[in-house]
C-alpha cells in the first residue's frame, strides 16, 4: 500500500469482479482450466463468502500469460509456477529497494540538516588558530603591581 486511503468503490486492476465464466471468456480458456490453475496455485482468485471465485483484471492478464507460456513457449505448468514466483519476488525486491532508497535519501537529508545546524551554532567571534611563523617571538607583558601610597 502507498499510505493513501482508497475509495472502497473504486475499481482497480486488483478488484475481483469477474465470475469464472466471464474470466474464462476474457482469457480464452475453459472454466475447468481456470479451476486447475487455481488448484495448482498458478492463478489464485479471491473468494466470495460462498467460496465462489472472483477474478480481477490482473488475474485475467496472468491467465493469458500462463496460456502463452504454456502454448507458445512449451513450458510446463511447474515451470510456469516457478516463473511467476520469481517475477513476484523480483517485484517485491524492487519495491523494497525503492523503499530503502527513499529511506537513505531521507537520512541523508536529515544528516545535511543536522550538519547545517551544527555549523550555524559555531561562535563567530573566535579567531582561527595560526601556527607561529619562524623568526617571530612571543612577548608576554605583565603589569607591575602598583605600590600603595604612603
Amino acid at each position: 500500500m502507498d499510505g493513501r486511503r482508497r475509495n472502497p468503490y473504486q475499481l482497480t486492476d486488483e478488484t475481483p469482479v469477474y465470475v469464472i465464466s466471464v474470466a474464462a471468456q476474457l482469457s480464452g480458456l475453459h472454466p475447468q482450466t481456470l479451476r486447475q490453475y487455481d488448484r495448482l496455485g498458478l492463478v489464485s482468485p479471491d473468494r466470495t463468502a460462498g467460496r465462489g471465485r472472483r477474478y480481477s483484471a490482473r488475474d485475467i492478464e496472468l491467465l493469458r500469460t500462463v496460456q502463452a507460456l504454456s502454448q507458445d513457449e512449451g513450458i510446463n505448468l511447474a515451470g510456469i509456477k516457478r516463473i511467476i514466483e520469481l517475477e513476484n519476488q523480483v517485484t517485491a525486491l524492487q519495491q523494497r529497494v525503492a523503499e530503502l532508497a527513499t529511506a537513505v535519501d531521507g537520512a541523508a537529508a536529515a544528516l545535511q540538516a543536522r550538519e547545517a545546524q551544527v555549523h550555524a551554532s559555531y561562535r563567530r567571534d573566535l579567531v582561527p588558530y595560526q601556527a607561529p611563523q619562524s623568526g617571530s617571538a612571543l612577548v608576554v607583558w605583565r603589569p607591575t603591581p602598583k605600590r600603595p601610597l604612603d
